[in-house]
């Protein structure tokens, strides 16, 4: 694989471009805890192997089939709650290593970003840590799902074949392939806890960080 042979390169944010999976994880369990430790222990497990996966769809899960018929926090005030958590952290978290080297080495490259993450909180956080420039083809997270974005991306031309999804997480590959993506694991931050065994099975090639040019 020669990354300068692509036109598009498209990231991951948690655990790819921001060493955020942990703020996350740590998020999900301080939102949840108004319900008690294992309810909250719950959602993060039931989040841990299913990342990539909108926050919405997680909460949603968590209060009908946890917590459902106790008194406690609503799903709007778990979101809220969660948000609030995950801001700070997103503002505070490793950047990493190597990104403006490789983006000074693709300018021929179109850059995205396609999480799972919320958006708008996305594009402000991007915005503040002076990362959003990098990402000239565009900043894309929930409500949508990376099924959905790289979809209508495909379908606009923002994203060019050949590309490359660089993700740490199962559904990012999942997401990837079904689009006709190229695809490099990062396992630096991941949390896939068995993701050496489902590369292989799986023949993805593998990286460490960024720094593989």
């Amino acid at each position: 694989m020669n990354i300068m042979d692509y036109q598009t390169l498209v990231f991951d944010c948690d655990g790819v471009v921001l060493n955020s999976n942990k703020v996350k994880t740590e998020a999900f369990y301080q939102a949840a805890l108004p319900y008690g430790d294992t309810a909250a222990k719950q959602l993060v497990d039931y989040h841990v192997a299913r990342g990539g996966i909108s926050r919405y769809k997680k909460f949603e899960w968590f209060v009908q089939n946890v917590v459902a018929g106790k008194q406690g926090p609503s799903l709007d005030e778990l979101l809220g709650a969660y948000a609030a958590e995950v801001r700070h952290g997103l503002l505070t978290c490793d950047i990493a290593d190597g990104l403006f080297e490789l983006r000074e080495k693709t300018k021929h490259a179109s850059w995205l970003i396609v999480s799972g993450g919320d958006q708008q909180e996305l594009r402000e956080v991007f915005a503040e840590r002076g990362l959003a420039r990098l990402f000239d083809g565009g900043i894309f997270g929930s409500p949508d799902s990376k099924d959905i974005i790289l979809a209508r991306e495909l379908a606009t031309k923002t994203i060019k074949q050949p590309a490359l999804f660089l993700g740490d997480s199962r559904y990012d590959h999942e997401a990837s392939s079904l689009a006709k993506l190229d695809f490099v694991f990062l396992n630096y931050w991941t949390e896939f806890a068995d993701w050496n065994n489902y590369c292989l099975k799986n023949n993805i090639q593998t990286k460490s960080t960024l720094n593989f040019i």
